[in-house]
């Protein structure tokens, strides 16, 4: 998995199920906003080469308010 912003972070690493879906959790490092583009690799694994983009997630990362 790779991220354009530091502010995410996973929270835990990838959990394939056994219908072959795949799961992280991502998590805010900071208080600051912004915006993200996370990119998860994958490749069949019965194909030789270099895994290619699976899917790409654009964030928005808005922090919550900590006052009023």
């Amino acid at each position: 998995m790779n991220t354009s912003a530091p502010a995410l972070v996973p929270a835990s690493g990838w959990r394939l199920d056994a219908d072959g879906t795949a799961h992280a959790a991502l998590r805010c490092a900071g208080t600051r906003g912004g915006e993200a583009v996370v990119t998860a690799l994958a490749k069949a694994p019965d194909v030789a080469g270099a895994a290619r983009p699976a899917f790409t997630l654009h964030v928005s990362v808005v922090p919550y308010t900590t006052q009023g």
